[in-house]
């Protein structure tokens, strides 16, 4: 695993090192400023990206603070699914909500505890490898589509989500091997509140940039391996959840919204809250036949559908 540490103390940084080389993490790069940084990962620029597993942040720090750089590696989509472990002074926890806007994944307070940084890490690399296993399966499930008569894989990925389109989810619900036993398919829906009022008093491209910022939370929320995430072209995401019981999906469910809440994207026109927040509805049942299993998706988006419309921020789940 390589672990990017970010921070201009010397000690803070060799002292981060040394936990993290204790615990046998050997593959450590350690740089005094962002733009160091950004020319470690080469931010911004054409090309591959550097394999990094996780980056440890400071927010304070000289010339460009931790805030800007997690926005700045962000917006090089190379690194959309790195995990970046703010690194923040107790006295300076209110930095912490902009620093999950510009796209950290969780943090730590200084002075730096050891078996905290540990904890964190692993959180993070668990976080990381289940995102790898997804985008592999998504992977698996794209070349199948294109192989599936003569249509071409490109138009299965949904051009303001980057995310399949819905259509994938409703073939990959069908194709499932049929279960021996009564094991759970779970559908999970999701639709941001009010996002028809926000886009026609916004325009379609800044609709387009929340709908981005909803799929890329949606995509760090760890996910069983068969898990496909897709999106419909109205804005509504799907999460096909094969083996997932009532009890998993509604966690999952709950996930999500917390996911979605917690980027505090400003929408004057919600009435739930002053920032985006989205209704999530999860069905699950143990449906052999096809018309079964379409039922689970339908049923999941006319529930998400009929509790948006109205004030929305909300997680329904039930059996189908």
């Amino acid at each position: 695993m390589r672990i990017l540490v970010v921070d201009d103390s010397d000690d803070s940084r060799d002292l981060t090192e040394a936990a993290l080389l204790n615990a046998g993490y050997n593959d450590i790069a350690a740089v005094a400023s962002a733009r160091d940084a950004y020319d470690f990962l080469a931010v911004g620029k054409s090309g591959t990206a550097v394999e990094i597993d996780v980056i440890l942040l400071d927010i304070l720090m000289p010339e460009i603070d931790g805030i800007e750089a997690c926005a700045a590696i962000r917006s090089d989509g190379r690194y959309n699914d790195v995990p970046i472990i703010m690194v923040t002074q107790l006295n300076d926890m209110d930095s912490l909500a902009n620093a999950f806007i510009a796209g950290a994944t969780d943090y730590i307070t200084k002075p730096v505890n050891r078996i905290e940084l540990l904890a964190r890490v692993r959180s993070a690399l668990r976080l990381k490898g289940e995102l790898e296993r997804r985008l592999a399966r998504e992977r698996e499930l794209l070349t199948f589509m294109a192989n599936w008569g003569d249509r071409r894989s490109n138009v299965w990925i949904d051009d303001a989500t980057n995310l399949l389109v819905g259509e994938i989810a409703e073939a990959y619900l069908v194709a499932l091997p049929k279960p021996d036993d009564d094991k759970p398919i779970s559908v999970v829906a999701i639709m941001i509140d009010r996002f028809d009022a926000y886009r026609a008093a916004c325009g379609p491209d800044a609709a387009n940039v929340v709908l981005a910022r909803v799929a890329a939370a949606v995509r760090r929320i760890p996910a069983l391996i068969g898990a496909v995430a897709a999106a419909y072209r109205n804005g509504l995401i799907v999460i096909v959840a094969p083996g997932y019981d009532r009890t998993g999906a509604s966690r999952l469910a709950d996930a999500v919204r917390e996911e979605i809440a917690h980027l505090r994207l400003p929408n004057v026109e919600a009435t739930a809250a002053d920032h985006v927040t989205a209704t999530v509805a999860a069905v699950t049942g143990t449906a052999t036949r096809d018309t079964d299993r379409i039922r689970l998706l339908t049923q999941a988006i006319g529930s998400v559908h009929g509790s948006s419309a109205r004030a929305g921020n909300e997680v329904i789940s039930m059996s189908a």
